[in-house]
């Protein structure tokens, strides 16, 4: 049996499809009316953009360059699928915006059509890191060695400030399976200094079940 090759999407694709789960029925169950639950489910949505667009960053900066170093042309798909995807964010916000500019009889119908939009933004995004996890591995595993694409990983991550390195684990570790979470954490132990580490450890705690959190320290 041969061991499973390194999948530098598997961890930050389950954090995105979660995050992006749970803002789209934040969405749909806002209620208009109450000021400060739309100001709230707007923030997460927000929250949510930023992240879509930074994750479309890191693979623009880090995958798709090494993916054509030793494919050239493997990445296209994806590459113009970020294309479509940075505009959809652009309309995604602006649709934010029309819900808070509009009247109150008319903001019913704007949530509702911001809803669908992002309805549509997740599915494709959904289908895009599928193709992904697919295509783009393959690539990358018939071109690089673990090792090798480790380092890039590590390099990645390295570039990420610790503010959003929080928030992607506040969304990471708790939608991990069991064995994934304790791999992660464990060499997180290992890799950052201990006050740092101890700060990781209070946020895991704090999104983990009870259950979750004694398999973990277990």
């Amino acid at each position: 049996m041969t061991s499973p090759r390194f999948d530098m999407y598997a961890f930050i694709h389950k954090a995105l499809r979660a995050m992006m789960a749970d803002t789209l029925v934040a969405i749909g169950r806002m209620d208009v009316h109450d000021a400060e639950e739309t100001a709230a489910r707007l923030a997460r949505l927000r929250a949510l953009l930023a992240a879509c667009e930074s994750h479309l960053a890191h693979e623009d900066t880090f995958i798709h360059p090494a993916i054509e170093a030793r494919a050239p042309g493997a990445s296209a798909v994806t590459a113009d699928d970020h294309a479509h995807h940075r505009a959809a964010l652009a309309a995604l916000a602006q649709a934010a915006r029309a819900v808070e500019d509009a009247a109150p009889p008319a903001r019913a119908a704007a949530a509702h059509a911001l809803y669908l939009a992002l309805a549509q933004f997740i599915a494709d995004n959904y289908l895009h890191m599928q193709v992904e996890e697919r295509d783009n591995n393959a690539a990358l595993h018939a071109a690089y060695d673990d090792t090798e694409l480790l380092a890039i990983h590590d390099q990645l991550v390295a570039s990420i400030p610790p503010q959003e390195l929080a928030a992607t684990l506040r969304w990471m570790v708790p939608n991990l399976s069991a064995g994934e979470r304790a791999g992660l954490v464990g060499a997180l132990a290992l890799s950052m200094p201990k006050d740092a580490f101890g700060g990781v450890l209070t946020l895991v705690r704090q999104n983990l079940s009870g259950r979750d959190w004694f398999k973990l320290m277990t």
